[in-house]
């Protein structure tokens, strides 16, 4: 449930990928020595050079006869390359497509899995001994739901006689996928590609997703055809049985396979990250039992399947699932030394902190020390001993780089004149990095710096020449901090109304999540705007406002975080209710007689509940794809921060809108796509009834066969114009004098 804020990957955008498609992000690519590193311009890739020399032409648009270059992959011998196009979407990325390899001499190329369907080709990857290609073929299935990833197998595909050899099976039912995720891994683990080579190029090791024990929920397509017909999706409910997960290896010189021999059934527990330990025939595999508080380290033999406890990781809420580190594959921890030791991420010491782990020991140390959190880990310098990270120790609504290194202090990297929000793609070495910043009042910057010392290799894009700070008194934003009658302080942004009257009271509108996917109130570009409004807020005379409470991904330390733990839908409502109160306080021009408030996925769910909760704080709601019933969303997401239905199924019945919607006093308009797969419609109808039930007035508004935002086939521009005609009408623009 990630339809937050709509942010986006800068650097990956700009500098490694087409624009044509929602293809996944990648790690930039340098060349050896990092004088240099691979783009696409023009639909060519193209080695553009660090050193100032010129750019490189590697494989142009007329050598793949016109191909759509949307990613690419080297050999690691960089003599081959692997072109990713036609990409169609599976869940959220544009995942699934054609792949050709070309030979970068002969610029001779060929489709791959050219006796399988078209567009059915999955994560392709070359062997590390450049020989091979292993990929996912997906069985396409007409008429099937945006081609979700059942009946997948993993073939490999010799690149020289181009023999392809099927490596796995599916079963009858189709259920079983190999090599690649369901619809919850990939939601809520961001697990996607599932498989991957050993150092040696002789083995595979592999996910194994069995559906088969998860109910299909079925929606209905009502307007492709004069009869309506079932679209089903595996999506295990809260309480309902976990995805069966397990992990397998393939000896690729005999095609034997064996399973790895993890404790535990199958379907009890999550596998949410594995990968090959270096130097090694052992597979380090991470384990989470469905409560998801407690994680264990395993390391695996892959000869035999045999498995022995590394480490534990134990939260009384829950322990987040770490993303994966740059140039680290599919795992949520950064191997160092060669594979004797490894970085990983937890919260134990009450802060988001990196430690180092001595495999051979069994002994950690804590790397990044301080009452402050690591956001996002980003490179490890191993010559140095330097790590280098995303944090903000001052204020939680910006990000920096820092870097430090065991028994030293943090060092700021980023110059601290260039307030905001800041992102970083570091080289291999930790010699460059692809900078991206913005602040509210600065669009998108984007440009190559030094390390450590952060120069800017061309002068031309040196963002502190070209930041212009006095665009700040410009602009009707500002941030704010608020402390509520619980003590509860929290950080946002106001933006006021154009020419202001002072004598007037002006409408506000406040827009939440609330939730642990996502902070609304961050200092970057596009704060403050309102995409889904037809026109712009404060020319029309609305206050517009946004605070992150308790439960959100604020860097303030664990305990803010995990506040919300089984109280979704209580403690962050009352930290909206309490906030808006003190917004009330400390900005005397607000009209509290005129106050509504929005937010799609999460935001919506807490939009129904401060309508519901608090008719007398909040008069006009606008709500698109909540949850309005805890029970209905996806197992993995909901236990997390809610437990186990079984011990705290009253906490789901008291954080759910449709407890309180005997309450509306107000105004709603509530949107919903009836082929939403990650929040399903029967949220709405599910509202509906009990709206109806209690004989409330509202307003509702389905868009048929539409996914979770609601953008398929130019859909969006109507929702603005129900969002902007609803709030014109019920919540009226423009000062008022009382």
């Amino acid at each position: 449930m990630k339809k937050a804020i709509l942010t986006i990957n800068v650097i990956s955008i700009l500098f490694v990928l087409s624009l044509s498609a929602r293809v996944l992000p990648q790690d930039v690519i340098w060349n050896s020595d990092e004088s240099g590193y691979y783009t696409i311009k023009n639909n060519s890739i193209v080695l553009v050079s660090t050193v100032g020399k010129k750019d490189k032409d590697i494989l142009t648009s007329s050598d793949v006869s016109g191909i759509e270059i949307e990613s690419f992959f080297f050999s690691q011998d960089k003599k081959k390359v692997l072109i990713f196009t036609n990409s169609v979407r599976v869940w959220r990325y544009n995942t699934r497509g054609d792949y050709f390899v070309y030979d970068l001499k002969s610029k001779d190329g060929h489709r791959l899995g050219s006796s399988l369907p078209e567009k059915s080709l999955m994560f392709a990857k070359f062997s590390p001994n450049s020989r091979s290609v292993a990929y996912v073929s997906k069985e396409i299935i007409p008429n099937s739901f945006r081609n979700s990833s059942t009946r997948a197998n993993i073939y490999i595909e010799n690149i020289v006689d181009k023999k392809v050899t099927k490596l796995t099976e599916s079963d009858d039912n189709g259920k079983i996928i190999n090599g690649t995720f369901d619809w919850v891994y990939e939601e809520e683990f961001s697990c996607r590609d599932g498989f991957m080579f050993n150092d040696k190029s002789n083995k595979i090791a592999f996910w194994q997703i069995d559906a088969n024990g998860v109910k299909d929920f079925l929606m209905i397509n009502n307007t492709d055809s004069i009869y309506p017909f079932n679209v089903p999706v595996e999506y295990p409910k809260v309480g309902e049985d976990l995805t069966a997960a397990r992990i397998g290896v393939i000896d690729l010189n005999t095609n034997d396979l064996i399973w790895i021999k993890i404790p535990g059934a199958s379907n009890e527990f999550y596998l949410p990250r594995m990968t090959w330990v270096p130097n090694k025939d052992k597979l380090m595999i991470q384990q989470l039992n469905r409560k998801q508080n407690h994680s264990k380290y395993f390391i695996a033999d892959a000869k035999t399947g045999s498995t022995t406890l590394l480490m534990e990781d134990k939260d009384d809420a829950w322990i987040d699932v770490r993303n994966t580190w740059p140039y680290q594959d599919k795992a949520g921890w950064k191997f160092i030394n060669s594979g004797k030791e490894f970085l990983y991420t937890t919260e134990k010491d009450g802060w988001s902190h990196v430690y180092r782990y001595d495999i051979e020991k069994r002994e950690e140390f804590l790397v990044t020390k301080g009452d402050y959190d690591v956001i996002r880990p980003l490179s490890y310098d191993e010559e140095k001993g330097d790590i280098y990270f995303i944090a903000s120790p001052e204020d939680p609504t910006e990000r920096y780089l820092y870097k430090t290194s065991e028994n030293k202090e943090i060092e700021l990297i980023t110059p601290k004149v260039l307030e905001g929000t800041h992102n970083y793609q570091i080289s291999t070495k930790s010699r460059y990095a692809f900078h991206s910043f913005s602040n509210y009042y600065t669009s998108p910057m984007q440009g190559i710096i030094t390390l450590p010392n952060h120069n800017y290799i061309n002068k031309d894009n040196d963002m502190i020449n070209k930041y212009d700070p006095s665009k700040k008194e410009e602009n009707p934003l500002e941030f704010f901090q608020i402390t509520t009658v619980d003590d509860v302080t929290m950080e946002g942004w106001i933006v006021k109304p154009d020419n202001m009257d002072p004598d007037k009271k002006y409408p506000v509108l406040f827009y939440f999540y609330s939730e642990p996917a996502g902070q609304t109130g961050v200092n970057r570009f596009g704060a403050g705007r309102n995409g889904l409004y037809d026109g712009r807020l404060g020319e029309d005379g609305y206050v517009y406002v946004t605070f992150d409470g308790r439960g959100t991904p604020s860097p303030k330390g664990r305990k803010w975080r995990k506040a919300i733990y089984r109280k979704i839908g209580i403690i962050n409502v009352r930290d909206m209710a309490m906030g808006a109160k003190a917004v009330f306080e400390k900005y005397d021009f607000i009209d509290t007689k005129r106050v509504a408030v929005h937010g799609w996925s999460g935001g919506g769910t807490a939009t129904l509940n401060c309508l519901f909760q608090y008719p007398e704080i909040f008069h006009t709601g606008i709500a698109a794809a909540a949850v309005a019933n805890q029970l209905t969303y996806d197992n993995i997401y909901q236990e997390r921060y809610m437990g186990d239905p079984k011990e705290s199924y009253q906490d789901y019945v008291d954080g759910s809108p449709i407890k309180y919607a005997k309450n509306l006093q107000g105004n709603l308009l509530y949107i919903h796509g009836t082929g939403d797969d990650n929040v399903h419609y029967q949220n709405a109808e599910m509202l509906a009834n009990e709206l109806i039930k209690h004989k409330k007035v509202f307003y509702m508004m389905s868009y048929p066969n539409r996914s979770h935002g609601i953008r398929e086939d130019d859909a969006y521009p109507h929702v603005k114009l129900m969002f902007t005609d609803f709030l014109r009408k019920y919540c009226e623009p423009g000062g008022k004098v009382y």
